[in-house]
């Protein structure tokens, strides 16, 4: 389950992965941001997804980063951490980052605390 809320004091979109997480509900969640007219075009984004089961696979993993990609077109930079405990997570998210940072418009880094994420977006 994925649920979203953005930080009005910290300008900060903020996510929780929690329990099951599968590909369509990763797709659906980048769907809505792209949508969303209200963020601010420089988006930071904290996902916390030490709670998390991936239910996807390495593979699909191409299928999200093109859906980001779509999203990146109604934004001028998104810089995203997520917060990861597990080995699964940690690989996932690291494989990820390689295949996503090849667009020049988005910044993602993985974290292991909370307070780690939080201090790079804020000096970013």
């Amino acid at each position: 389950m994925i649920i979203s809320k953005f930080n009005q004091q910290t300008g900060i979109l903020e996510n929780e992965f929690t329990e099951d997480v599968t590909l369509e509900e990763i797709v659906n969640y980048m769907i809505s941001a792209k949508e969303n007219k209200i963020y601010p075009r420089l988006l930071k984004i904290k996902t916390n997804a030490t709670n998390a089961n991936f239910l996807f696979s390495i593979d699909d993993l191409k299928t999200i980063v093109i859906e980001n990609d779509k999203s990146l077109e109604n934004f001028n930079l998104i810089i995203s951490a997520i917060i990861v405990d597990n080995p699964q997570t940690t690989v996932i998210s690291m494989l990820y980052q390689m295949l996503a940072e090849k667009n020049d418009k988005y910044i993602f880094n993985v974290f292991s605390t909370d307070k780690g994420a939080l201090q790079w977006l804020k000096n970013y």
